[in-house]
């Protein structure tokens, strides 16, 4: 049998994606907690995009969608709420990775967002946003007119 040594992505091109996506996702406010060095961000985030706009899925196990305001301005867009914990009296905690408190999160699109259009859900733990762009951001066809009526 013969074995397959796979390298792995060279450190510099690492870096640049990181740099790239660090870029694209600039001046989101810092939510959650941090360890080891790694600034882990509350709630997860995929962001997508297709021929219909922007689509969001944020991991928010255990909330409510009445326990958030999700905003829209321009090309930006805010998501907060709070996530609460229960305390439990008498309990002396071996492991505390889950979060609680207040949370911010904001999203910066390349093109303006239509507020009117967007659509949430919540559904297991998974809030999906989706969210058109403006009909500003869209092309639009300009019509050739002929000089002199030709």
């Amino acid at each position: 049998m013969l074995a397959r040594t796979y390298r792995s992505v060279p450190s510099v091109f690492g870096r640049d994606v990181d740099s790239l996506f660090e870029n694209f996702f600039q001046g989101y406010p810092q939510a959650g907690v941090s360890g080891g060095g790694i600034e882990h961000r509350f709630p997860a985030l995929n962001i997508w995009e297709n021929e219909a706009g922007f689509h969001l899925e944020a991991d928010l196990p255990g909330m409510k969608l009445e326990e958030l305001e999700i905003t829209v301005l321009g090309n930006e867009l805010t998501l907060k709420g709070e996530r609460t914990a229960a305390p439990q009296e008498g309990a002396a905690y071996h492991v505390r990775e889950r979060s609680a408190g207040a949370f911010s999160r904001l999203v910066r699109f390349p093109v303006d967002l239509d507020a009117e259009k967007a659509q949430a859900r919540l559904e297991n733990g998974v809030l999906t946003l989706d969210l058109p762009r403006h009909a500003s951001a869209l092309p639009r066809k300009i019509e050739v007119k002929a000089l002199n009526g030709k």
